[in-house]
């Protein structure tokens, strides 16, 4: 005999919208704990759930969340990932203006990206409402989304915050982090990640994190390091059209606060990083500024790398970080990021300096790279 919990779930499909509405409702708080009685029929209120994406509003919203909740299992997440009806469902409904559901819209993308069949959102063409975007690619629009909801410029309903999970999940994948790092020549050469990572001081912390994420995922992609870490535009170093990503100053900013340095340490110092505020204050969320400090690692697996990051003057700026961050955590990443940008190059003479805390500190070596690549990278969810 089924179950009242088994009963209900069957209501999902009723004819009649009000029981649909009630069950939803009902159901939603067992989304967490029952993820089973969500996969009975070979998954059969999985696909109910799709359909009421579609229905009235207070419907769609409380399935959506059902599914956010229920694709923390694999089965689940997999039917949910693979189903192209859905994502131009998904696409179609967050891409709207009028749309009540995109946060939570935006929460179930970033789960889905979880799944590596999600990379086809990197090659998928779609109309688009005119006043979003001019670029017929999904991802191009899901930018411009997250871009204008910032200041609620777009939809009055949404923030699209949790959109930068979606796209740190997706930069775990090589077709994301090269889409991320080139110009897009239908949109005037901007390097997609250059919207994004203006971002790494907002006032959300969802944004601020989500974003640091896909910086420190980007990252891996050393071919890239070029442009992410040139500040010219153009840079005739670099392949056509020649035009640097410059995110030094957004990984850097959120590391300072309003110290002062001495002029030695200035010179050469980024413009962006001089004359701050003097009430100007570091990231609160240490996980965060561990994050930008993992960046600041990869960005030094190459000694063109090590090199730009002496020449900006960021050790002054990590030893200040070191100095008045107590966290355990973030003073360790602030070792091993001066273990490697401060030691002398093969064929110098070795001179590795003191840790940034001085005589009490210790210099942490960074582990053999034999970490799977995308065991290393951060899971948001």
């Amino acid at each position: 005999m089924p179950t009242e919990l088994e009963e209900l779930v069957e209501f999902l499909h009723h004819g009649n919208t009000q029981i649909r509405q009630s069950a939803a409702e009902h159901l939603l708080g067992y989304s967490q704990s029952h993820v089973t009685l969500f996969k009975r029929n070979q998954l059969e209120p999985v696909k109910d759930l799709k359909l009421l994406v579609k229905d009235y509003a207070p419907i769609a919203k409380n399935a959506l969340t059902i599914l956010i909740n229920i694709s923390s299992d694999a089965e689940v997440l997999k039917s949910l990932a693979k189903d192209d009806a859905l994502l131009e469902t998904l696409l179609s409904r967050i891409t709207d203006p009028k749309e009540q559901s995109s946060n939570e819209i935006a929460m179930l993308l970033a789960n889905m990206a979880k799944d590596d069949s999600l990379q086809r959102v990197l090659e998928l063409k779609r109309s688009a409402p005119k006043e979003l975007s001019a670029s017929k690619w999904a991802m191009d629009q899901l930018m411009d989304c997250f871009v204008k909801g910032a200041a609620g410029a777009y939809n009055k309903n949404a923030d699209f915050d949790y959109l930068s999970y979606f796209f740190a999940d997706l930069a775990k994948f090589p077709k994301a982090r090269e889409y991320l790092t080139t110009p897009s020549e239908h949109d005037a050469n901007i390097i997609p990640l250059t919207k994004i990572q203006v971002f790494t001081d907002h006032a959300s912390h969802i944004r601020r994190l989500g974003v640091a994420s896909t910086i420190k995922n980007v990252a891996f992609l050393v071919p890239a390091h070029p442009v992410l870490l040139s500040n010219l535009n153009p840079d005739p170093s670099l392949p056509p059209p020649s035009i640097g990503a410059n995110l030094l100053p957004y990984i850097l900013l959120p590391l300072m606060g309003p110290e002062e340095y001495a002029d030695d340490d200035t010179e050469g110092m980024l413009d962006e990083l001089q004359l701050l505020e003097p009430d100007k204050e570091r990231e609160k969320d240490v996980h965060i500024m561990q994050t930008h400090l993992e960046t600041l690692l990869l960005l030094s697996t190459t000694k063109e790398g090590r090199d730009v990051l002496r020449n900006v003057k960021v050790y002054p700026i990590i030893r200040e970080c070191h100095m008045h961050v107590e966290d355990d955590d973030v003073r360790e990443a602030c070792d091993r990021v001066v273990q490697i940008i401060q030691r002398k190059e093969e064929g110098e003479e070795e001179d590795i300096p003191e840790a940034v805390g001085g005589d009490g500190g210790k210099m942490v070596a960074l582990q053999d790279d034999e970490e799977d690549e995308d065991e290393r990278v951060i899971d948001i969810l």
